[in-house]
């Protein structure tokens, strides 16, 4: 091959250097299979080329009349000498002090990647890990989320101790296999999906409560154990853990993506309640943030480090957390208004009124509380709800203070909305009310018509911006002409829109598309986040790039460079 020179080393793509300056990666545009078997490729190469400093280019022409003939008898070997191979997408990583040349990243071809998982299995355990068509779907794709990859894992891992857990990352370091850590699998911006296919790591297995020390509050638990069944365990204590993400959330996703949920305007988000974390490295070392104490200032603060990090930079395998005392007594108040600028007026309002019974302060609009009527559940339509955008409050407290609380909150809204209040009479009345929040996304995911999709995003701006940019985001949406409701987390400033749109109508995904776009540049200039609590994932990297810059994103990528030089914890998510 005149002028060009085959950089030996490379599984995924043929690099090409020559004099002039430039390297070309080879990369097929989708995977390889043996030929004659369902789906096999045999759709053309693309090139990709990455600048060197001098600069100078390579000719597409000259790349294409130098090398078609070559790539021929090196797809044939491929697919012929080497059987299953697939050649995936090479992935960049960036030099901070040059952030515009890439250098590529190889990772291991399926067949290693198969090799890898037999490897494994023969370490932890045959019945460890799956290969099953139907569990590597479950593993790789959303239906809560449009941000999927088409790639999906080679096998699925299930480890039951943190030296399961090393032994996998070993394993996978020596052989450049991507590792995917996969919680309860309800998270909405692919933070899961596997680009660059890799083995998955469940942690259903590894479910167990290690320590729980009531007299310091606080408990030491495995990655896989579900908020609701700790909380239950652990209620006779009087303690619980107050984050209240969705019911099906898993602690170890919960610390990935920096979660919060409905409790966060009283209590805060995940890394407020994080004492310390137990992380296996991509090269399976072990390390420990921090001890147990409810402060410290021993050096620097690794758990917040890797809290939001969206298993990008090791993978958590004990977690400890503080726990709260469950409040005295709570109460539920839902309250209609005749408009979204009302409710989020009077949200505002009652967020700056002091009252410190307030626990959660949501909001759901009249295309939610119409869906609630017709689709919800037994329990939720034994009411009638009014069709028009509502607070949902939650109170906490002792019964005398809730009481107090009730009656400024009536006083307060009164100007916003000529609508009678509900509070709850009952501790039954209580759950029924809060029933119809929490099944909220639920419900719309269970009605969406064969064929949509749903596109789900948050963003959070500060609550004096609050009324301003739901309304925008109410009136942008009903231009659409699709299903599209808003629904969040408004005491701190969080909300969410959901939007039902057909993806085989070009039209319509772009418009939805271009909506979200400008509801997160919205967001930011009115110095907000473009993810109040979905993370980052797949579908939000170029809107972090937008919030945070270039500058900060290369400090991301340095600190991920010196734990993960390899890149192959969770590759894709958060930025390339």
């Amino acid at each position: 091959m005149a002028g060009l020179r085959v950089i030996p080393g490379c599984r995924r793509g043929l690099h090409f250097g020559g004099t002039c300056g430039r390297r070309v990666t080879l990369q097929t545009t989708r995977q390889l299979r043996p030929l004659g078997q369902p789906g096999s490729s045999r759709r053309p190469y693309s090139a990709t080329t990455a600048s060197t400093p001098n600069g100078r280019g390579w000719g597409r022409n000259a790349f294409i009349t130098s090398g078609a003939l070559s790539l021929v008898g090196f797809g044939a070997g491929v697919m012929f000498g080497k059987g299953y191979y697939e050649l995936m997408q090479p992935k960049a990583e960036w030099d901070l002090n040059t952030p515009n040349i890439p250098k590529a990243i190889t990772y291991a071809n399926r067949f290693e990647m198969l090799h890898a998982a037999e490897e494994i299995a023969r370490l932890i355990g045959q019945d460890c890990v799956s290969y099953d068509s139907d569990v590597l779907e479950h593993h790789g794709h959303s239906d809560w989320s449009t941000s999927n990859s088409s790639e999906r894992a080679v096998a699925v891992v299930y480890p039951r101790t943190t030296e399961d857990v090393s032994t996998i990352a070993r394993i996978c370091s020596k052989r450049k296999v991507p590792m995917i850590p996969f919680g309860a699998g309800s998270s909405v911006e692919g933070n899961f999906s596997q680009p660059y296919s890799g083995i998955c790591i469940d942690f259903t297995n590894m479910n167990k409560v290690i320590s729980f020390h009531p007299e310091d509050m606080d408990v030491v638990v495995q990655p896989g154990v579900n908020w609701v069944d700790l909380n239950n365990k652990i209620a006779h204590t009087n303690l619980f853990a107050p984050m209240d993400p969705s019911p099906t959330a898993t602690v170890g996703g919960m610390v990935s993506t920096n979660c919060s949920g409905t409790n966060a305007f009283r209590y805060g988000t995940m890394k407020d309640w994080v004492l310390n974390l137990t992380v296996v490295l991509p090269d399976g070392q072990t390390v420990k943030t921090r001890r147990r104490p409810r402060k410290t200032s021993a050096g620097y603060n690794l758990t917040s480090l890797f809290v939001g990090a969206e298993g990008t930079l090791g993978i958590v395998t004990e977690i400890t957390l503080k726990l709260a005392p469950i409040p005295q007594d709570t109460s539920v108040a839902v309250i209609p208004f005749p408009s979204i600028n009302d409710a989020a007026a009077a949200a505002t309002l009652l967020i700056r009124s002091g009252i410190s019974g307030l626990a959660a302060l949501e909001i759901m609009d009249d295309a939610q509380m119409a869906i609630l009527n017709k689709h919800g559940s037994a329990t939720v339509r034994q009411r009638r709800w009014q069709e028009k955008p509502t607070l949902f409050i939650k109170f906490s407290g002792t019964t005398e203070a809730i009481k107090s609380d009730i009656s400024r909150v009536s006083s307060l809204v009164a100007p916003f909305s000529a609508h009678q209040p509900i509070f709850a009479r009952s501790k039954k009345e209580e759950a029924n009310l809060w029933a119809a929040r929490k099944e909220a996304l639920f419900t719309m995911v269970n009605i969406r018509p064969e064929g949509t999709e749903m596109w789900s995003t948050d963003v959070a701006v500060p609550i004096s911006r609050l009324a301003e940019i739901i309304t925008w985001s109410k009136e942008e949406c009903s231009k659409l002409g699709i299903f599209a409701s808003v629904i969040g987390h408004v005491g701190d400033g969080n909300f969410h829109v959901a939007m039902m749109y057909d993806p085989r109508n070009a039209g319509q995904k772009e418009a939805v598309g271009k909506t979200v776009k400008e509801m997160m540049r919205r967001a930011l200039e009115m110095e907000g986040t473009v993810s109040g609590e979905h993370a980052i994932g797949i579908g939000k990297k170029g809107s972090l790039r937008d919030e945070l810059g270039v500058e900060t994103i290369g400090l991301m990528r340095a600190l991920k460079r010196a734990v993960d030089p390899d890149w192959i914890m969770n590759p894709g998510k958060v930025f390339d």
